[in-house]
């Protein structure tokens, strides 16, 4: 097995941005010819006769996308960027249920107001106006402005949101929760290619550990304000992650064989979503939480419950 991952399921109601990589023939190409093999950009160009360039600006499209993964190794002259499909089908469906026949209970948290955090350097935080109190300090990150915050950022640590348990107060069974947030490596500058561990838990039990691909500065985010320099981190991924009685997922994608068994749902009155980077990652990347005013999705930490009908 090469890693590669079976068959993805595209909401195109909610993943449009994966659609958008897809409507391109160059893209379609390149993602066909690496099911038989992964290549590295040079081979690309040649195999489809496309600038180096050209090559290189599709692949970072389709890995922002989640459809193609990257690795840079050693070759005789500097490193090489071998690329290969994340997925081997792709499977475009839409909701069964109407959006006016929502089955689920959604609340939103600020990405500031956290019940617990722990933050190596390079670490910070921002409101969509200004810095909130100093770089490189833990203690910045408990200012009461925080909970105006809309981006923060660690080498290392958590931070843990604590949300009502609302599945307490619905008589239908819950078969599913959803956390989703956009989420990126951190390193100084930005690097694209700067591959993090990123683990979520729920109620302290470890559900999964995402790898983002990197730290995204290309071009600013969609609502990054014009203020923060385009040095800094522009914009993340839009990333789901899901627990049901088959185990837990990302964006569709199998993690762990964690249930919502495991999660004890019912004797807690609230649930706990902590998301971090560990010290003994293989690959301590740092991380960065986008919400409100920043980052290409204008939202915070949205937690969802889904019940049966």
């Amino acid at each position: 097995m090469d890693g590669t991952e079976s068959t993805l399921v595209i909401d195109p109601l909610e993943d449009i941005n994966k659609l958008k990589a897809l409507a391109s023939e160059p893209r379609i190409n390149m993602l066909n010819i690496l099911r038989e093999k992964t290549l590295n950009i040079n081979e690309i160009s040649e195999r489809l006769s496309l600038p180096q360039s050209t090559v290189a600006t599709h692949i970072s499209i389709l890995e922002n996308a989640g459809l193609l993964v990257t690795e840079s190794v050693r070759a005789k002259k500097g490193n090489q960027k071998l690329c290969r499909p994340a997925f081997r089908e792709l499977l475009i469906k839409f909701p069964d249920k109407k959006e006016d026949e929502k089955n689920y209970i959604e609340v939103e948290m600020p990405v500031g107001i956290f019940t617990d955090c722990r933050a190596t350097a390079p670490c910070g935080l921002c409101s969509s106006e200004k810095i909130i109190g100093y770089l490189d300090i833990q203690d910045s990150f408990l200012n009461p402005d925080r909970m105006k915050a809309g981006l923060l950022w660690c080498g290392s640590g958590f931070f843990e949101y604590k949300f009502p348990n609302n599945t307490l107060y619905d008589q239908k069974k819950l078969n599913k929760l959803e956390v989703s947030m956009e989420l990126s490596s951190e390193t100084p500058g930005t690097n694209t290619n700067w591959p993090s561990d990123i683990t979520i838990w729920i109620n302290k039990t470890e559900i999964g550990t995402w790898t983002s691909p990197g730290d995204y500065g290309d071009k600013r985010g969609k609502y990054t304000p014009q203020w923060w320099k385009l040095e800094g981190s522009q914009y993340g991924l839009l990333k789901h992650f899901s627990v049901t009685y088959d185990g837990s997922f990302v964006d569709g994608v199998k993690m762990s064989d964690v249930t919502l068994a495991d999660l004890d749902v019912p004797n807690h009155h609230s649930i706990r979503v902590k998301v971090g980077v560990k010290d003994d990652a293989e690959h301590m990347g740092g991380m960065n939480i986008f919400g409100k005013g920043f980052g290409n999705y204008d939202q915070g930490i949205v937690l969802r419950s889904y019940f049966d009908e």
